[in-house]
């Protein structure tokens, strides 16, 4: 199987993929019939890498070194989304804030607050981790965030939080903490550019949805 990677990876189905993957924590053993299964139980290979933990070990066969072997290739996969968006790159569209978003928190189970820290050009200067809570629900002080921003001297912020159950309609309350933290942004003239919910796939932008502005502040 090895010898079928080097020469032509692409050619290798989903569970070989897989079967391969599991070889290196499962070593001197067929990892063909896990492979299977977990592609059985959820669905792809996108399903399989973006399972909550305690999804995977239910399955039988999955383990300790499994598990950690998954949150390692999660953790590469998100680094390297988000050394894509460098430091100093212009943030001026939605969509390379949620590509970065959602390889670090698209397939989380609990809700998680970030915020994209930005210069007078929109140039990235912090991604910085503000919240984090249960599975519909994270508390966020606007005085962290803030703190977050005068720390890192930036002009602008952008807000970031995941829907782990799938939805990017935004709730009364994401309204309500988004008017909040702009009317605690302007009191050190921080600019509020966007608030963006991502979810695995898709992303919902509040100024592309006309959300940030002052008649929603007022509102």
């Amino acid at each position: 199987l090895r010898e079928r990677l080097m020469a032509a990876p692409g050619a290798l189905a989903d569970y070989e993929i897989l079967e391969l993957a599991l070889a290196y924590t499962i070593p001197r053993r067929d990892t063909k019939p896990l492979a299977k299964e977990l592609l059985k139980q959820f669905r792809s290979l996108k399903g399989v890498f973006n399972a909550p933990l305690e999804d995977l070990r239910a399955v039988k066969g999955v383990g300790q070194a499994q598990e950690a072997h998954f949150t390692l290739l999660r953790e590469l996969r998100a680094r390297i989304e988000e050394s894509r968006v460098g430091e100093r790159e212009v943030m001026n569209q939605p969509g390379k804030v949620a590509a970065m978003a959602r390889a670090r928190l698209g397939g989380s189970r609990d809700e998680q607050f970030w915020i994209a820290l930005v210069d007078t050009r929109l140039r990235l200067i912090g991604w910085e981790q503000a919240a984090s809570g249960t599975v519909d629900r994270t508390v966020v002080h606007t005085r962290e965030i803030i703190r977050l921003a005068v720390t890192r001297k930036a002009t602008g912020i952008i807000l970031v939080h995941n829907h782990p159950g799938g939805s990017l309609t935004p709730s009364q309350a994401d309204k309500d903490l988004t008017r909040k933290i702009i009317m605690g942004a302007q009191g050190v003239d921080l600019l509020v550019h966007d608030h963006i919910i991502v979810t695995d796939d898709a992303f919902f932008s509040f100024r592309d949805n006309k959300l940030v502005f002052p008649d929603f502040i007022q509102g």
